[in-house]
C-alpha cells in the first residue's frame, strides 16, 4: 500500500471515530416540530380565537413561527393557511415525534354560528371637507341669512383668500366670528307632493369679523372656493365633524334622490346628491343608506306577459347634513350611475 493511500485512511478513520452521536429521534432535517420544541399542557384540540393566525400559533406552541406549515399539514381541513376563524379546531400531539409533533387526526369541519360583524371601509375625510364645506340645505325661512358682503377696501368687484372686506350684519356680532359666505340656489322639491323641502345653498368661502366701525364690520377672507361679490349672503360657519360614525337606523325608511350637485344627469361615489329623509325620519350626520334602482319591465319570450324585473343595489350614501324635510349626502359606493329618482332605504331593508 502507498504511504498517501495509507495516511488517507488513517486521517479519514480518526474524523469518523472522534465525531460525537447523534440521537435520529432529535433531528429536524425536515424542519419538523420535536417533544423538545413544544410547550408543555398543549390543549386539545386548540380553538382558533379572534385574530390568530397559523405564524401566531406556531410561535405560541412550538417556539418557532415558521413551524405554521407543520400545523396546516395536520390539519388540511383548512383549505386555506391565510383564513382561519373563530372556532376552527387545531390538533396537535406531542408524544408523536416522527410525525412531527402533530397528529395526524383529520377532524370533519363544524359550522360556526356567530353574529355578523359590520365591516366598513374608513369614511374619505377630505371628500368629507369638500362636501360639507361647498353645499348645503336649508329651510326656505334662512335664506337672507344674518348679514351680506357690502364692499372691499381697494373697491374691486370680485374678491378671494385673504382679501379685506366690509359686511353689514342684521344682528350684532363679535370680533373673531367666522362666517360661510353663500348664494342661495334653486328649491328642492318632492316630487310626489311638489313641495318645497329645501333650499339649495352654495358656499363660496368664509370670512372672519376682525372690527367694526359706526355699524360697519371689516372681515377677512379666510378661503374662497369661488369669486365672492358684494351682496353675497352671511350665515354662522358649520361646525364641520370629520369623525362622523356611520349608523344603521332600524325600521323601513323609503325615500329618493331629489337632487345631484351642479345639476347633474348622473352622480357616482363621492358625489353629493339630495334625498326625500330627513330629521322627520330619523336621520342624522352619519346615517348610512344604500341606493336602489327599480327593475325594467321586460317582455317574457315564452308565455308573452310583461314581467317587471326586481329592483338592484347600485350603491351607498351616507347622510351629511339632515335638514326637516330633506337631507345632504355624499355617496360613498357604487356600481352603477345613479339618478333622480333612484329609491333611497335604510341598508336593512333590502
Amino acid at each position: 500500500m502507498k504511504l498517501q493511500q495509507f495516511f488517507f485512511m488513517v486521517v479519514a478513520g480518526l474524523l469518523l471515530f472522534s465525531a460525537p452521536p447523534v440521537q435520529a429521534d432529535t433531528l429536524d432535517t425536515q424542519g419538523m416540530v420535536t417533544a423538545d420544541d413544544i410547550k408543555p399542557n398543549l390543549p386539545q384540540p386548540y380553538i382558533v380565537k379572534k385574530g390568530d393566525t397559523l405564524w401566531d400559533i406556531a410561535q405560541y406552541f412550538f417556539k418557532d413561527p415558521e413551524k405554521w406549515i407543520k400545523i396546516w399539514e395536520r390539519n388540511l381541513y383548512i383549505t386555506n393557511p391565510d383564513l382561519i376563524y373563530p372556532g376552527n379546531e387545531i390538533w396537535f400531539d406531542a408524544a408523536q415525534k416522527k410525525q412531527g409533533g402533530l397528529t395526524k387526526v383529520r377532524p370533519q369541519p363544524t359550522v360556526v354560528v356567530k353574529p355578523v360583524e359590520r365591516l366598513e371601509a374608513p369614511i374619505d375625510t377630505s371628500q368629507l371637507l369638500t362636501a360639507l364645506r361647498r353645499q348645503d340645505l336649508i329651510q326656505p325661512d334662512a335664506i337672507n341669512g344674518v348679514g351680506h358682503i357690502l364692499d372691499s377696501e381697494d373697491e374691486r368687484i370680485n374678491y378671494g383668500a385673504n382679501d379685506r372686506l366690509y359686511l353689514k350684519f342684521d344682528q350684532a356680532v363679535n370680533d373673531g366670528d367666522v362666517f360661510d359666505i353663500f348664494r342661495t340656489g334653486d328649491p328642492i322639491r318632492d316630487p310626489a307632493t311638489g313641495k318645497v323641502v329645501g333650499i339649495l345653498v352654495n358656499h363660496l368661502g368664509q370670512i372672519e369679523v376682525t372690527s367694526q366701525a359706526q355699524g360697519v364690520y371689516r372681515g377677512v377672507v379666510l378661503n374662497a372656493f369661488a369669486e365672492i361679490s358684494r351682496g353675497d349672503r352671511l350665515k354662522p360657519a358649520k361646525d364641520i365633524n370629520t369623525r362622523i360614525v356611520p349608523s344603521y337606523p332600524d325600521g323601513n325608511l323609503v325615500g329618493d334622490i331629489l337632487y345631484i350637485r351642479n345639476d347633474a344627469a348622473e352622480a357616482g361615489q363621492n358625489q353629493v346628491v339630495g334625498i326625500s329623509l330627513g330629521l322627520k325620519d330619523g336621520l342624522k350626520a352619519g346615517t348610512a343608506l344604500s341606493i336602489h334602482r327599480a327593475g325594467r319591465t321586460v317582455k317574457d319570450t315564452v308565455t308573452g306577459n310583461q314581467v317587471r324585473l326586481p329592483e338592484e343595489r347600485i350603491g351607498k350614501l351616507l347622510v351629511l347634513v339632515p335638514q326637516q324635510e330633506a337631507s345632504i349626502a355624499l355617496v360613498t359606493e357604487s356600481s352603477s350611475p345613479i339618478n333622480k329618482g333612484d329609491s333611497v332605504r335604510n341598508q336593512a331593508n333590502r
